[in-house]
């Protein structure tokens, strides 16, 4: 095996050079576009400043209706009649279900809180850091409906928001730290707090464990308080989705990439890793000295798709309240097929719905401005702390 210094030497490299070539990514893209179109860490109040719509991103078009072209074409595709794919996955769903917003569940990784339930069916899951040194996970579900206990839930943290939102998803959390109310009480955030009046209709407390480790909530909970809250049920029309997915047929192979089997984010308390099983092509997912697993399996997690997004940051206040700018633009390491390859993430301002620039999703690109594909199936993304990146370990 490799040693770690030769990998992260190697890396640093790679990372230098990106920065070269990322900063003039980022200026092209965002060249023209006023500073308010960008949200920062503000040094007077110490709070993330929220991005004001502008009206200068516009949406594409809506697409016209199929004809019986488009739908050989989708047939050809692997797609039968009545599917699409998902926009969380890339692989065929009913479009019933394609075209629902999907549900973000904030949910507990404190050691107490394992294993978790139902995390083993979200299409795809974020990790960050929270005070202390700990991490919370989101989890985005678009085909829910069958699940009768997701969890354990936790409380909101601001960031999270801001990513469940490139998704167009409904936030599922339980309570909320005081840094986020602004944002939770917008106009264009539909979310289900456990502390609001929708509570008790969408989450429930087992015996199981003890608070604040035992809150869950159900699909029929969920559905319940979407009827309660009226929440849009469906994607807005000009919604197209975060990843570029491959065909269907197709695999991405990151061929040119560097060969990294064993990932670690630096996560000081469960300190997490990732090793990838040769043979079912998937990364594993470890935390806490053991295999993640979910409870209501008893299976390990596997994820096709395995992203370090790296952010900046800001401590807000004497009790580590965290704040991530989630709009400017940083790096990304994509692990798939056990390659790397090293790009550059920024919000794509074409696709902001409504002119609000919090509604376009991040989107990922090689160091040569190109689009980065991804494989069809699971994907889990950390986002690091963008100071910590030479503490990370790939091997």
């Amino acid at each position: 095996m490799k040693s770690i210094k030769k990998i992260r030497i190697c890396t640093y490299s790679v990372i230098i050079a990106f920065f070269i070539a990322a900063f003039a990514i980022i200026v092209n893209a965002y060249s023209g576009a006023d500073a308010e179109d960008i949200a920062s860490v503000s040094d007077d109040d110490s709070t993330v400043t929220q991005a004001e719509p502008t009206g200068r991103p516009t949406p594409e078009p809506t697409k016209a209706p199929s004809t019986d072209e488009d739908t050989e074409e989708k047939e050809d595709n692997g797609l039968k009649e009545g599917q699409m794919r998902s926009y969380l996955s890339g692989l065929p769903v009913d479009e019933e279900i394609g075209k629902r917003r999907p549900i973000a569940v904030m949910l507990n990784n404190l050691k107490a809180a394992q294993p978790m339930c139902s995390i083993s069916e979200a299409e795809v899951v974020y990790e960050y850091v929270v005070e202390g040194s700990i991490t919370r996970l989101m989890a985005l579900f678009d085909d829910y409906e069958h699940l009768d206990k997701i969890g354990s839930v936790r409380s909101c943290r601001e960031y999270f928001v801001y990513t469940a939102l490139e998704f167009d998803a409904i936030y599922c959390h339980y309570g909320q730290a005081a840094y986020a109310v602004d944002l939770l009480n917008s106009d264009y955030v539909d979310n289900l707090n456990g502390l609001g009046k929708e509570g008790d209709t969408v989450y429930y407390r087992t015996t199981d464990r003890k608070a604040p480790h035992n809150a869950y909530t159900s699909a029929e909970g969920i559905d319940a308080g979407i009827e309660m809250m009226g929440y849009r049920r469906n994607l807005y029309e000009d919604y197209q989705g975060k990843f570029k997915f491959c065909d269907l047929d197709k695999t991405v192979t990151n061929e040119n990439g560097m060969d990294i089997t064993h990932m670690e984010p630096n996560y000081k308390i469960n300190k997490p890793w990732f090793d990838y099983d040769k043979e079912r092509e998937q990364y594993g997912r470890y935390q806490y000295d053991g295999p993640q697993i979910d409870e209501l399996t008893g299976e390990q997690l596997f994820y096709d798709n395995v992203i370090f997004q790296y952010n900046n940051w800001a401590q807000l206040d004497e009790k580590d309240y965290l704040a991530f700018d989630c709009h400017s633009g940083g790096v990304i390491q994509y692990f798939t097929k056990g390659k790397m390859v090293v790009g550059t993430w920024m919000r794509d301002a074409k696709r902001a719905h409504d002119g609000n620039y919090d509604l376009c999703p991040i989107r990922y690109f090689d160091l040569q401005g190109n689009e980065i594909e991804i494989n069809n199936g699971k994907t889990f993304i950390c986002v690091i702390q963008n100071t910590e990146i030479e503490n990370i370990v790939i091997e």
